[in-house]
Formats: structure tokens, sequence, C-alpha cells
């Protein structure tokens, strides 16, 4: 039987970095394909290839049988019944779903101009199909990260793509909102779609995936069925290690003698909920809740990068004003924002310029200029510190894996001395191997003494690294967990204002 989907031999170098060497794959019609790899396996370049953002410099791409060759981009997939969800999306964010949607193939009425109320009707139909309710005049600046991502989606299935690549899409839902998207995969399947499933979560793969192609270092290394493997047979050909277990031995480094940090108290709005916690030296305190549950939002009002109506915050026992988020840093509080690539990078920069930009007073010499010798060196040791995986420092950082680009962000605060850490979804679209390793820095991090506060979606990290849990309901902490009352069932059940058991 033809495959709907054939690549075959697919190689592709950038300056001095070889991506794919030699991949092959196919996807049927009617089949959920996952492609597993680690972040840099050459995964999404595949995939871009496959859409026509890259060009191959070997192999062919054969489509029921006919070879394709996308020299004019994705206009040319696209046309060819290929269509993807980008793991970063693709929206501009003042306009709305309806003409994000319908970019570049506007609908037009008998006398040419556009159908505003024809795109209307049909954006409408897409997402009464995906059962979601999203306002049609709304920026897309003013969604919720989850409505951005089912706009991203609607606008994939108003292709009517015959083949659809999926690049973590679940990376941004609550794990009712992925299942929801999982019911629409299986309807597309059975409706003849091919699709391509990128995922860096397991139990997703074995939820919805039919067969799973294996990458490591640009290159295949399996193709089997997903009933005839296990995760972590999946996780070894990935890592091409053993991995025992993605979390360090579970050890407490709180010292609950000595407060850090002391919100007495804390409102975002004057007539919303009221805030307050601690924060002890050497501890992982977690912050846990549905998507939208108001975890960042507490983050960001802490350290003023929102204004709150009304703050009481202590350090040390002293009060304080974290007026903003430069006046946190002096105090010794960084962030790892929730999207790193835009609040936390800038990826043309170098990781030189990226790790000792907030850290340039330090490196001044006797006229006002940078020491840029001692400037290489304190970058070299905090790369090594936290295990860059970079060619070098002036490695642009936008060329590296999401989790070495996570790397990159902690060790400019480690470079700042903070003692105060919050580590917003710090693996999210981070491979296990990466994971791993991002785990035992924080580990390494408390054992001397930093403080961290670590917003997470994924319930296995909250209970493989947390000391103290405070859970999120409707904007506000409707629980602090902590030793025996600390599980995932507890967890949930505050989570949705118990209503899970």
């Amino acid at each position: 039987m033809t495959p709907l989907l054939s690549l075959r031999h697919i190689s592709k170098s950038f300056p001095g970095v070889r991506a794919l060497h030699d991949v092959s794959l196919d996807v049927r019609a009617g089949e959920v394909h996952a492609l597993l790899g680690e972040n840099g396996a050459g995964k999404s370049t595949l995939m871009k290839i496959l859409c026509g953002i890259h060009r191959q410099d070997e192999g062919d791409i054969f489509i029921n049988g006919e070879a394709c060759d996308f020299r004019h981009g994705y206009q040319d997939a696209r046309r060819a019944g290929v269509g993807i969800i980008f793991q970063e999306f693709s929206l501009i964010p003042d306009l709305d779903a309806v003409d994000n949607i319908f970019l570049g193939r506007e609908l037009r009425n008998r006398w040419g101009l556009r159908d505003r109320r024809g795109m209307e009707r049909a954006a409408g139909r897409l997402f009464e199909h995906l059962k979601v309710s999203i306002p049609l005049d709304c920026p897309i600046v003013e969604l919720s990260v989850a409505d951005q991502q089912f706009v991203e989606i609607a606008k994939a299935l108003s292709l009517n793509a015959r083949i659809l690549v999926l690049d973590e899409p679940t990376a941004t839902l609550t794990p009712s909102e992925a299942e929801h998207l999982f019911t629409i995969m299986r309807k597309l399947r059975g409706q003849g779609v091919g699709m391509v499933f990128i995922s860096h979560h397991m139990e997703e793969i074995f939820a919805v995936c039919d067969r799973v192609t294996v990458m490591r270092d640009g290159r295949k290394v399996d193709d089997c069925a997903v009933d005839a493997t296990t995760a972590d047979e999946l996780i070894e050909r990935m890592v091409g290690r053993r991995v025992e277990n993605i979390f360090p031995a579970h050890r407490c480094d709180a010292d609950w003698r000595d407060v850090v940090l002391d919100v007495k108290h804390l409102q975002l709005h004057a007539d919303g909920p009221e805030h307050a916690l601690r924060l002890h030296r050497g501890e992982i305190l977690g912050f846990a809740g549905l998507v939208g549950s108001g975890r960042t939002e507490l983050a960001m009002g802490l350290i003023g990068a929102r204004r709150p109506a009304h703050v009481d915050i202590h350090m040390h026992g002293r009060p304080v004003r974290l007026r903003d988020p430069a006046t946190a840093l002096k105090h010794g509080i960084g962030l790892l924002p929730e999207s790193r690539k835009t609040q936390g990078l800038i990826l043309p920069f170098s990781c030189r310029d990226n790790i000792s930009l907030n850290n340039l007073p330090q490196f001044k010499g006797t006229l006002p200029l940078i020491e840029r010798r001692q400037e290489s060196r304190s970058v070299a040791d905090l790369m090594a510190t936290v295990q860059v995986k970079a060619p070098g420092p002036e490695t642009p950082v936008g060329d590296l894996s999401g989790g070495n680009q996570q790397k990159v962000v902690i060790a400019r605060w480690l470079g700042h001395q903070c003692n105060v850490l919050i580590f917003d979804e710090p693996t999210r679209g981070i491979d296990v191997g990466a994971k791993s390793e991002i785990y035992a820095l924080m580990k390494q991090l408390t054992a001397k003494g930093v403080s961290i506060i670590m917003i997470s979606s994924e319930l296995p990290e909250v209970l493989g690294l947390c000391d103290r849990v405070a859970v999120f309901y409707h904007g506000r902490i409707a629980a602090e967990l902590q030793g025996d009352d600390l599980d995932s069932q507890s967890i949930m059940y505050h989570a949705t204002g118990g209503l899970s058991a």
C-alpha cells in the first residue's frame, strides 16, 4: 500500500552543523505517527523541510507516490495538502482570530471584496468543531495562551490538509484541553488524515499514536509500532543511554528557620483575593494549578512586573518595595519566564551577550569600558557550571536547543548572584534528557542555599522536586501541601475547587 507521505534519504546542513543525515520516514493515511527525539535531534528541521520552510540538500518527498518539490516554500506545501501547527505560534498578535485563520487566502464575495461575514461563519464552524468558545473579533494578543493554541489548530484545520504536522501542540494546554485535542486527532484519523505528532510526553505518544520514529543527532535510530515498545525503551533510544530516574534523589535542602521571602500581604486587584506565602532558604516551593489559575500573575506581582493594589513583602526580615523587576533583581530575585524565547532571551545575540546582559557593571575596568577578557572568562565558567552545550560563547543563542537556551537564562542569574529564582514552566518544550539536567541543576542550587519558586503544569515534576506546593484555584491559593499531604490526588482536588477526587 502506497504511503500517504514518504520522506526518502533527507539530509540538511547549516553552517557548521549537520542537522539531518539520510533520514527516511513513511506516514500512512489515517495514521498518527510520533516523531521523538531530544532537542536538537533534527525533528523540527525535518518537519520544516516537509512544509517547504527549509529546502533539503539531498533526498526526496513523495505524497501519494508522486514526487513533490516545494521550491516556492510553504505555499507549495500547503497546496500539496500539508498543514502544520507550529511549536512557536505563527499568529499575528494585533489581528483577530478570523483574520489570522484566513491570512493570505481571504474569502471573496462576487464583487471580489473580502467576505468578512463568510470568514466569520467558517471560523465559527471550526471552533464549534473544536468545541471551544473563542471571541472572533478579539486581538490574538488579548487571548490566553491556550486559546491562541486553538486558533493555531483551527488555522491548520481550515486548510483541509491531508497531512497534518503537530509540533508540541499540547505544551500550553491543560490535561482536559489536551485530551480534547486527542479526540479531534482521532476523528481526523478516521477521516484518513495522516498526522506527524511531535511530543516530549511519553504518555501522550502511547495515548494517541500508532507508530513512532526515534531520532538522535540528526539520524533515525528506530521506527516501530507504539504497542510493540515501552516508554523506557524509547527514552533509551532517544538519549543513547538508560535514564533510570529523571528526578534527583529526593532530599530537602530547606532551612525552615531561615525565611528568605515573606509575602505578608499581596493583592493584585483592589477587589481580588489576598495572598500570603513564605519561602525558606534552600527550598523549592511549587506553584501548581490549572492554566489560568493565577500562578504566573502572582509571580509577576511579586517582582513588580505587575503593579499590585496592596503589597507588604519582607526579605530576610526587612520590608522591601519591589517596584519593578529591576528593583527585584537588586534584591537578588531572578525570573526564568514562561516564554524564554520572547521574554528571557535575545535570540540573535550570542550566549556571552545574553549571560552578561544584566551583569555588565562587574566587568567595568578603570576606564568606562567593558573588560572583554574578564567577561569572557566569567561567561565560560558559568556555561561550564550549568553545562550549556554550544560550540562556544559567541554562538547565537537562537541556534541552541530549548534545554540549552534555558541553561543560558539560568547562567545569567547565577552570574548576578541571585538567591531567589522563579522558574516559570522551566521544562516546557524540553526533552527528557535536558529535563533531567535542569532538575539536577535546581537541586545543586538549593544545596548552595538558593531558594526556588517553581511554577509548573506537570504534576510529576512538582511531586518529584518540590518541598512544599501552593495550589491555585481561580486566582487564589486554595491550599498549601507538604509531606504526606503532598500527592497528585490532593493537588488536583484543590486545583479543581474540590470537583476532582
